[in-house]
Protein backbone atom coordinates (compact mmCIF):
# COMPACT_ATOMS: atom_id res chain seq x y z
CA UNK A 1 0.00 0.00 0.00
CA UNK A 2 1.56 3.32 -1.06
CA UNK A 3 2.10 6.28 1.27
CA UNK A 4 1.66 9.94 0.82
CA UNK A 5 3.85 11.77 3.43
CA UNK A 6 5.75 13.54 0.70
CA UNK A 7 2.40 14.28 -0.72
CA UNK A 8 0.69 15.50 2.96
CA UNK A 9 3.89 17.34 3.58
CA UNK A 10 4.32 19.24 0.41
CA UNK A 11 1.26 20.42 0.76
CA UNK A 12 1.58 21.55 4.42
CA UNK A 13 4.91 23.20 3.12
CA UNK A 14 2.59 24.93 0.30
CA UNK A 15 -0.23 26.35 2.38
CA UNK A 16 1.84 27.39 4.77
CA UNK A 17 4.00 29.36 2.44
CA UNK A 18 1.69 30.96 0.65
CA UNK A 19 -0.12 32.25 3.97
CA UNK A 20 3.37 33.70 4.66
CA UNK A 21 3.89 34.91 1.53
CA UNK A 22 0.42 36.83 0.70
CA UNK A 23 -0.17 37.79 3.73
CA UNK A 24 2.65 39.31 6.10
CA UNK A 25 0.95 41.72 7.98
CA UNK A 26 -2.02 39.50 8.96
CA UNK A 27 -0.22 35.61 9.19
CA UNK A 28 0.97 34.52 12.80
CA UNK A 29 3.81 32.48 10.99
CA UNK A 30 7.23 34.15 10.41
CA UNK A 31 9.12 30.96 8.68
CA UNK A 32 8.60 27.87 6.78
CA UNK A 33 11.51 25.64 6.92
CA UNK A 34 11.82 22.97 4.33
CA UNK A 35 10.99 19.30 4.31
CA UNK A 36 13.15 17.20 6.24
CA UNK A 37 13.47 13.20 5.50
CA UNK A 38 13.84 10.42 7.79
CA UNK A 39 17.51 9.95 6.86
CA UNK A 40 20.43 7.73 8.75
CA UNK A 41 22.29 10.71 10.68
CA UNK A 42 25.78 8.98 10.06
CA UNK A 43 25.55 7.66 6.92
CA UNK A 44 22.11 9.09 4.91
CA UNK A 45 20.71 6.16 3.53
CA UNK A 46 16.75 6.34 3.46
CA UNK A 47 15.03 5.17 7.50
CA UNK A 48 11.43 5.80 7.11
CA UNK A 49 9.03 7.56 5.09
CA UNK A 50 8.46 10.42 8.06
CA UNK A 51 8.74 13.96 6.77
CA UNK A 52 9.26 16.99 8.84
CA UNK A 53 9.38 20.91 8.69
CA UNK A 54 10.53 23.72 11.06
CA UNK A 55 7.78 26.50 11.17
CA UNK A 56 8.77 29.74 13.40
CA UNK A 57 5.94 31.95 14.63
CA UNK A 58 6.04 35.78 15.04
CA UNK A 59 7.49 35.40 18.65
CA UNK A 60 10.26 32.98 18.11
CA UNK A 61 8.83 30.29 19.23
CA UNK A 62 9.39 27.05 16.64
CA UNK A 63 7.13 24.23 15.99
CA UNK A 64 7.89 20.85 14.40
CA UNK A 65 5.25 19.45 11.90
CA UNK A 66 5.24 15.63 11.45
CA UNK A 67 3.48 13.62 8.99
CA UNK A 68 4.37 9.77 9.55
CA UNK A 69 2.27 7.23 8.36
CA UNK A 70 0.80 5.02 11.09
Amino acid sequence: MLAYCDYIADRIFRALSLDVRENKIYTKIATVGSVKMDLHPVEGYFMSTKKTLEVIDNNGKKYKVTVEEI
